[in-house]
């Protein structure tokens, strides 16, 4: 499964009944990091599959924290 985009990340995290709401957009995308990284070392998801959502979610929270 190819992750471009944080519709992807979403649709990979909820594959796994993960659903994740924080108090803002910046905490949430920081949760689905966190999750993902569990899904990762519990061998859940492949590496390319890690590397992927994780690229996504760190421009996500670059772009988050520069304001928008």
């Amino acid at each position: 499964m190819a992750l471009n985009s944080m519709h992807d990340v979403q649709l990979l995290l909820k594959r796994y009944g993960q659903y994740i709401y924080g108090p803002g957009r910046l905490a949430t995308l920081e949760l689905m990091e966190i999750e993902i990284k569990d899904l990762y070392d519990a061998g859940m998801i492949g590496r390319e599959e890690y590397l992927q959502a994780l690229l996504v979610l760190k421009g996500e929270i670059r772009k988050e924290s520069k304001g928008g």
